[in-house]
C-alpha cells in the first residue's frame, strides 16, 4: 500500500502544475486527482470557492529542485517526500498536542460531573484552523467544552475559542454576581475570576485585542443586569443560545466600528470574514445539555447491560445531508431561490456548513462588505489577511447564514461513561459508532468479540481468513494512553481489515504541507469521561 500512496503523491508532486486563475474562483473539490482507495483524498473543505488572491494560492513546478509558493512557503518535490517514519517519529507527531486532566470529585461546591478529560488535535492546514476549550465554571455549575472548525483562516475559531465560554458563565450568572463584576470595573478592583480554563501549552489569545473583548463583554453583563428577568441568571439551554448569537452579532459589530489601532481594526475584520463551527457542551450534575451550529459532532458513549457499547448523538450536523436543515434554509428565501441557495451540497454551492460565526461573506449586504474592505489602509495586504474581493454566486436576499444554535439535552444515566467531542475531520474518518468501540475498549480494555454467526461457519477459506484478521485486530493492544490520541490514530491509520497500519499512518503523516490538506482535515478530538455514579439512585 505505501508503495501505491507514494507513487500517487509523488507523481503529483512532480508533474502536476496547479495555478490559479485571477479572473475566476476555483472549486477545492475539483483540484482533487483520486489516488488509490488506500489513500482516501479529502473530497472537500469548508471553502469550495476561493477568490484569486487568497494567500494559499500556490502552483507545484519542478521535479529534482525545490519549489516555493507565492506565500514563501516550501511545496513538495520528489526529494520531499519521504514516508519513512519511525514509530518514534509518528507518536511524536501524534502527541504533540494531547492533553489529559483529572477534575477533583468535589471542588468545594459540590461533586463534579466529569471525573476527567483528554483532548488532541493533529492539523493539515498550515496553521491548524481548529480551536478547543475547556473550562470550569466559578460562578455558576458545572463545566463546559468546546470544539471550534475554522475555514477561510484560523481568525474567526481563534476568537469564538476564546469568548464564547466566557459568554455562556455570564449568561449563566445571577444578578448579584453580575452586580460585583460591575463594581470591580468601575473601581478598577481585581475583577473576581468567571472560569478556571484548562489550556494546552501552545494555546495562545488574542492579546492585541484583549481590552476589546472585555469591553463587549462588559456591555453583555450590564444588559443583562438591566433586565428584569436576570435574576437568579439563565437557565443552560437560554444561556447558550443567548451566548452564540450575541457573541456573532459582537464580531459583527466590531468590523463595522472604529477602533483604537490599525492591528486591532484588522483582527476584527479577518475574524469577521473568516468563520467558524462550533459544538458547546455544558456537563452537570443534571446531566449533558449541548449546543451545535455546524458540522463538529457530539457523541455519547454508552455502555450496555452486556457490556457492549452503543453510540447515542446528542448533536445533528447541519450540512446539506440533513434535510430538515436544508428546508429550514431555504424557507427564508424567496421560492424563486428554492434551487440556489442550496446548490453542489453547499450554501451558494460555495460554504459546507449551514450554520457559523463570522462569515459576514453570507450575512452582510454586498455594500456593506465592499465599504468595510475599502476602509482598511491603502498599504494594508488583503491576502495577508486571508481576505479577497469575491461574492457568493446569487447572492439575492441576505443574510443567507445564522449562527442559532441547535440545543439538546441529556439526563446522565449510569451507563453513560463518556462524551466525545469532534471536529468533521474526525467524522470524516470514523463513524460516530466506530469511535465509540475504540473509546469504550480503551477504556476497559476489554474487546468483545460477537460469537460466529451461522452463516459465518460456512464461509470458504480466503473469507474465513478475512472475518480472523478483523476479529485479531479488534484485540490488539492500545499503543496510546490518551483516549483522543487513541481516536486520531486509527481514524488515519485503519487498515483493510480494522487493523493499524504502520505504513499508512506514516504516509499520512508525512504529507507536506501542500498536500496534507488534500487527503484529510485538521482533527480535533476531547473525550469527556462522566462520572456515571452521580446517576445511580443513591446519588438521587
Amino acid at each position: 500500500m505505501s508503495g501505491r500512496v507514494y507513487a500517487s503523491i509523488l507523481q503529483r508532486a512532480s508533474s502536476y502544475t496547479q495555478t490559479l486563475s485571477s479572473s475566476a474562483p476555483f472549486q477545492f473539490s475539483h483540484l482533487v486527482v483520486f489516488p488509490p482507495s488506500q489513500l482516501r483524498p479529502v473530497q472537500h473543505c469548508h471553502f469550495s470557492s476561493w477568490g484569486a488572491s487568497r494567500t494559499d494560492r500556490w502552483c507545484y513546478r519542478g521535479v529534482e529542485s525545490g519549489s516555493w509558493s507565492q506565500g514563501g512557503r516550501r511545496l513538495s518535490t520528489r526529494q520531499d517526500l519521504d514516508f519513512q517514519l519511525s514509530r518514534v517519529q509518528i507518536n511524536s507527531i501524534l502527541r504533540s498536542n494531547e492533553q489529559s486532566v483529572s477534575v477533583p470529585e468535589f471542588d468545594g461546591r459540590g461533586l463534579s460531573a466529569v471525573r476527567k478529560f483528554e483532548s488532541n488535535q493533529l492539523a493539515a492546514n498550515t496553521p491548524n484552523e481548529d480551536r478547543r476549550s475547556a473550562a470550569t465554571c466559578l460562578q455558576s455549575k458545572g463545566m463546559l467544552f468546546g470544539v471550534f472548525d475554522g475555514h477561510g483562516g484560523w481568525a474567526c475559531a481563534q476568537a469564538v475559542s476564546e469568548r464564547l465560554l466566557y459568554y455562556i458563565a455570564i449568561a449563566m450568572m445571577p444578578k448579584q454576581s453580575l452586580e460585583v463584576l460591575e463594581r470591580c470595573m468601575e473601581h478598577g478592583r481585581p475583577v473576581p475570576p468567571i472560569l478556571q480554563w484548562y489550556k494546552h501549552h501552545a494555546d495562545f489569545n488574542y492579546r492585541e485585542s484583549a481590552s476589546l473583548y472585555i469591553d463587549h463583554l462588559r456591555v453583555f453583563w450590564q444588559e443583562l443586569l438591566d433586565s428584569e428577568e436576570h435574576e437568579e441568571g439563565m437557565c443552560v439551554p437560554d444561556a447558550l443560545d443567548r451566548a452564540f448569537t450575541r457573541l456573532d452579532a459582537d464580531i459583527s459589530l466590531e468590523a463595522q466600528v472604529p477602533l483604537s489601532n490599525d492591528l486591532m481594526k484588522s483582527t476584527a475584520i479577518q475574524v469577521a470574514f473568516a468563520g467558524c463551527t462550533a459544538c458547546v457542551a455544558h456537563v452537570g450534575t443534571d446531566g449533558i445539555h449541548m449546543a451545535n451550529a455546524g458540522d463538529c459532532r457530539a457523541v455519547l458513549g454508552v455502555q450496555e447491560e452486556d457490556g457492549s457499547w452503543s453510540a447515542l448523538p446528542l448533536s445533528q450536523d447541519h450540512n446539506s445531508q440533513n434535510q430538515v436543515e436544508v428546508e429550514r434554509i431555504t424557507a427564508q428565501h424567496p421560492p424563486s431561490e428554492r434551487d440556489t441557495v442550496v446548490t453542489d451540497d453547499r450554501l451558494l454551492g460555495v460554504l459546507m456548513p449551514l450554520r457559523a460565526f463570522g462569515d459576514v461573506r453570507f450575512k452582510w449586504s454586498h455594500e456593506l462588505q465592499q465599504s468595510i474592505l475599502n476602509s482598511l489602509e491603502s498599504g494594508v495586504d488583503l491576502d495577508s489577511l486571508n481576505l479577497y474581493q469575491y461574492t457568493p454566486p446569487n447572492y439575492l436576499t441576505p443574510p443567507y447564514l445564522d449562527v442559532a444554535p441547535e440545543i439538546t439535552y441529556h439526563k446522565l444515566r449510569p451507563q453513560d461513561r463518556f462524551l466525545i467531542l469532534g471536529t468533521d475531520g474526525l467524522w470524516d474518518e470514523l463513524r460516530s459508532e466506530e469511535a465509540v468501540r475504540l473509546v469504550g475498549e480503551h477504556l476497559s480494555g476489554i474487546h468483545l468479540q460477537a460469537p460466529v454467526s451461522p452463516a459465518e461457519r460456512q464461509l470458504k477459506l480466503g473469507q474465513m481468513h478475512e472475518l480472523l484478521q478483523k476479529r485479531r485486530a479488534r484485540a490488539s493492544p492500545a499503543l496510546d494512553t490518551n483516549a483522543a490520541t487513541h481516536l486520531i490514530r486509527h481514524a488515519l491509520g485503519t487498515g483493510e481489515y480494522g487493523e493499524l497500519c504502520q505504513e499508512r499512518l506514516a504516509s499520512m503523516l508525512a504529507l507536506p504541507e501542500d498536500l496534507a490538506r488534500m487527503y484529510r482535515d485538521d482533527i480535533t478530538a476531547t473525550v469527556v469521561y462522566l462520572n456515571s455514579d452521580l446517576a445511580r439512585p443513591h446519588h438521587s
